[in-house]
């Protein structure tokens, strides 16, 4: 396997037209039924985005050939299903292996549409889910909706890690940039596996092992950013040269997603809706959460000063560290996120994690993208969320577990949370507009 990847990807980086249509063609098979399942899919999309981002291919190139390859192996996916129904069990790859099948279809019949999001980060599921879709007769609107969505997410968080490798290793970085990059990598993927293990063997602590190894994390970020200039400017002028006139509108909208008054007054949504509905545990838990983070945000810019990047376009505070967009994006959404997935499987809590910290990533990676951030202030506004929200979550469990909110608490929560902080961004955006013409 190893030889015929190297022999591929030597193959591809000299022969860079075809790159494109390898990425379009991999992602395809990725999300296919069945082949989805059989190819190593991860390891090639990796691979050809490394080959990319070495300067092949432009990062918006690179994410919309893998999202309309994505979607494509979805619609033949649903297309398959919706041909043939329960056929479908007599195909020679589900023949043999019909817990392929089985795993996907329970997974679909307990989640619904809910299960076409969720399940696109986990491997085995992803190529399954939009043929049993098709299997189950689900509408073609609601299908192509829900895909379109989930097909965004995907192509980013599977593509963007290797194109930013290539291009990592294409530029002129700072002579201490991999080091640097090393040791914050180290660090944070040893949280996040901890993190995961601990919950995935039922440890009762595990939201207070998770909080501690965040703020140490945090606390090794404040004692060492000094030192971390060549990584900040290094990982700057990797995202500064992607900047677009084009994408420039879409990343404003996304930054203003983060504002002070827009988080603000969605938190207080959050909470008064669940103070409207009785969910007293869940609101102590956003309240702990949202409020909690928001003061530690206040009280450490205080205490440090930072000089922003160059690269801005209006002046702004030198308070920076850390980025109040980042702490309170990361916050809100993984108070969502913790609820969404309480009383589910650790598999199920985890990918709603994931899935939280998508939109919260955007709105971090937006400040870097516009110059108002270093790398290392949106990392740690994400850590200073992420240990205030697993405390706030360990303490409103200390005697019994935080339940689910039920389907009817999310179908108000969610449109009104999700409607108000597009409103609120586009009225900024507009406002922005308006200050900038006058």
């Amino acid at each position: 396997m190893s030889e015929w990847l190297a022999s591929l990807t030597a193959w591809l980086g000299a022969h860079p037209q075809w790159l494109g249509l390898a990425i379009f063609v991999i992602a395809c098979i990725e999300c296919l039924a069945i082949a989805g399942i059989v190819v190593p899919g991860t390891v090639l999309l990796f691979a050809v985005a490394v080959l990319a981002g070495s300067g092949s291919l432009s990062l918006g190139e690179t994410l919309l050939l893998a999202y309309t390859g994505g979607l494509l192996g979805d619609a033949l996916s649903y297309g398959l299903g919706r041909y043939f129904h329960q056929d479908i069990r007599r195909l020679p790859g589900l023949r043999h292996h019909p817990q392929w099948l089985a795993g996907a279809e329970q997974y679909f019949q307990r989640y619904g549409v809910a299960s076409l999001l969720v399940g696109r980060y986990i491997g085995p599921l992803r190529p399954m889910l939009p043929m049993v879709a098709g299997m189950c007769n689900m509408p073609f609107g609601r299908f192509v909706a829900v895909s379109l969505l989930a097909a965004a997410g995907w192509a980013v968080a599977y593509l963007l890690p290797g194109w930013a490798t290539g291009a990592a290793l294409r530029l002129p970085l700072p002579p201490g940039f991999w080091p640097q990059a090393a040791v914050v990598a180290a660090g944070l993927a040893l949280l996040v596996l901890i993190s995961v293990h601990s919950s995935a063997h039922g440890q009762r602590h595990a939201s207070a092992i998770t909080a501690g190894l965040s703020l140490l994390v945090l606390l090794g970020l404040f004692i060492g950013w000094p030192q971390l200039i060549q990584l900040d400017q290094g990982l700057l002028a990797l995202v500064q040269e992607q900047r677009s006139a084009l994408l420039d509108p879409l990343v404003i909208f996304i930054t203003h997603l983060g504002d002070f008054s827009v988080q603000l007054l969605a938190a207080v949504l959050l909470c008064l809706l669940l103070l409207a509905t009785r969910q007293w545990r869940a609101l102590i838990f956003s309240v702990a959460t949202l409020l909690g983070t928001a003061l530690a945000n206040g009280a450490l810019k205080a205490l440090f000063a930072r000089q922003r990047p160059d690269v801005l376009l209006e002046p702004l505070s030198s308070y920076s560290f850390p980025s109040g967009h980042s702490s309170a994006a990361f916050a809100f959404f993984l108070v969502l996120g913790v609820l969404a997935g309480r009383d589910q499987p650790v598999r199920m809590r985890l990918t709603w994690l994931v899935l939280a910290c998508l939109p919260a990533a955007a709105i971090a990676g937006s400040r870097v993208y516009l110059g108002v951030h270093w790398p290392s202030d949106v990392i740690a506004g994400a850590l200073l969320a992420s240990s205030l929200c697993a405390i706030s979550l360990y303490l409103c469990q200390w005697r019994t577990p935080l339940h689910a909110l039920s389907a009817r608490i999310w179908w108000l929560v969610l449109p009104a949370c999700l409607g108000l902080l597009g409103s609120m961004a586009l009225w900024r955006l507009g406002e922005g507009v308006l200050l900038y013409r006058y």
